[in-house]
């Protein structure tokens, strides 16, 4: 018997056929604060796309700042490093990213890690740091 990957579609759509249509044509198929972002700013994800498309052929690393750009169809497959304020962290776009934005996939701010507690933490060991 074999196991039979399930191919994605994103509103009944393949991505084939999702990037085929334009960035506008694109918009429609999303919920309505991303279509709102898309269609204000398509020129500057339309700008992305092609700079960055530019640098993959010369196998450069696409860098970014642009946290607010939403995740469109022709992006899909690219590696892209987004800035989270300190570093820049690479993101592999996959079917399941589009119409969020780029800032949601690099976070600023990293999980607190819990241990135990250190001298002067706990009633315990406040006589010591005293000394």
């Amino acid at each position: 018997m074999e196991i039979k990957k399930k191919e994605f579609k994103y509103k009944g759509m393949s991505i084939e056929e999702l990037k085929k249509l334009d960035v506008r044509e694109f918009a429609k198929y999303l919920r309505s604060r991303q279509r709102r972002t898309v269609l204000r700013q398509f020129q500057k994800i339309e700008d992305f796309i092609n700079r960055s498309k530019e640098k993959e052929r010369k196998d450069k690393r696409i860098k970014t700042h642009q946290r607010d750009l939403v995740i469109v169809p022709q992006m899909v497959g690219m590696k892209i490093s987004i800035h989270n304020g300190n570093t820049f962290v690479l993101v592999d776009v996959t079917g399941e990213m589009l119409g969020h934005k780029f800032g949601e996939f690099a976070p600023t701010r990293n999980r607190v890690k819990h241990s135990s507690a250190g001298v002067g933490g706990t009633k315990g060991t406040r006589s010591k740091s005293k000394k």
